[in-house]
Formats: C-alpha cells, sequence, structure tokens
C-alpha cells in the first residue's frame, strides 16, 4: 500500500505518510484505538489534515466523517498547522479571577490574532485552555516549541508583550 494520499490539501502536491506508516501498521486493526491514532498523527504532523483523516480511513476502514467527527469533538485536536510558538493562556477559575482576560487582549492585541488563529508569519498561535495546573501562579500562559515549554505566570500587560518581543526577537 501507498504511504501517501491522492487527495488535495489546499492545492499542495501528495503529502508522504511514511512516519505514520507504523502507527497505522501497529493501531489500525486495534478496536478502540481511534483516538490514539489521532493522537499520534498529531504529535508527527503538528494537526490533523484532511489529507491525514482520509490516509487513516483507507488504512483502518472507518470512514472519514467518524474520524472528522472524532477530531472535533474533542478539544485536544487540531484541524489547522499551528505557529512555531503555541502560547496557551489559562482560563481557569484562579487565572480568570487574577485576569486572564487582561491577559488575552494583551496577547491579541500585540500579535493581532484571537484564540485559535495563527499570525500571518506563522510564528504564533493563541489557544486560551480550561486549565494549565499553574494556580499559584496566575494569571499564566505557558509557551510550546518543539523544544518544549516555557511556564510564565503572575502576568500583567507589559510583561505578556516584553515575553512576545522576546520569541519575536528570536526569529528576526
Amino acid at each position: 500500500m501507498s504511504n501517501t494520499c491522492g487527495c488535495q490539501n489546499g492545492g499542495n502536491s501528495e503529502v508522504n505518510f511514511a512516519e505514520l506508516a507504523p502507527v497505522l501498521e501497529k493501531y489500525a486493526k486495534v478496536p478502540g484505538s481511534l483516538i490514539t491514532i489521532l493522537q499520534k498523527t498529531q504529535d508527527i504532523y503538528g494537526y490533523l489534515s484532511l489529507d491525514a483523516i482520509n490516509y487513516i480511513s483507507e488504512r483502518t476502514g472507518i470512514m472519514p466523517a467518524k474520524i472528522y467527527g472524532v477530531a472535533t469533538f474533542y478539544a485536544q485536536f487540531r484541524l489547522q498547522p499551528i505557529g512555531k510558538y503555541l502560547v496557551m493562556l489559562c482560563k481557569g477559575t484562579a487565572c480568570h479571577v487574577n485576569g486572564a482576560d487582561m491577559i488575552q487582549e494583551a496577547v491579541s492585541e500585540h500579535l493581532g490574532i484571537q484564540d485559535g488563529e495563527t499570525t500571518e508569519d506563522g510564528l504564533f498561535t493563541l489557544n486560551a485552555v480550561a486549565c494549565l495546573g499553574c494556580c499559584s501562579l496566575a494569571p499564566v500562559m505557558m509557551v510550546k516549541t518543539v523544544d518544549g515549554e516555557e511556564t510564565y505566570g503572575n502576568l500583567t500587560k507589559a510583561k505578556v508583550t516584553e515575553i512576545l518581543d522576546e520569541y519575536k526577537a528570536k526569529n528576526a
């Protein structure tokens, strides 16, 4: 079986799914493993593309609509590529009480994006999350990169701007 999917994603050429093949060899015939397959797919490619959903369907026999339904039901899955820096803003109770909305507003204004959006340059994606588990640092945000993650707490508008500018400077 081929490691590419013939379907098109935004006019791009065929996508190579060689990295996904071992995952599907292991889990394709395991009942109840769709979420695991989707998690591993997202780990490899950063998000679940339409091409990936169709390829998973081909290899597992699960209808694309069912795969898409699972992917859209769970908040952990992304259907669009994310930026180099995933900015996750905590919206939990402690953060909310300590100004999470003000921090989100500052990030949105500074980057020109809203929750779930990515900057035009592809550097930042903003994602409001239910809780980061750092209540004593409220309000808090985490910045995830391919190299790991960094947590920032006791945020102010000025501090958020400074942090984001440091990430921008790394790419100048």
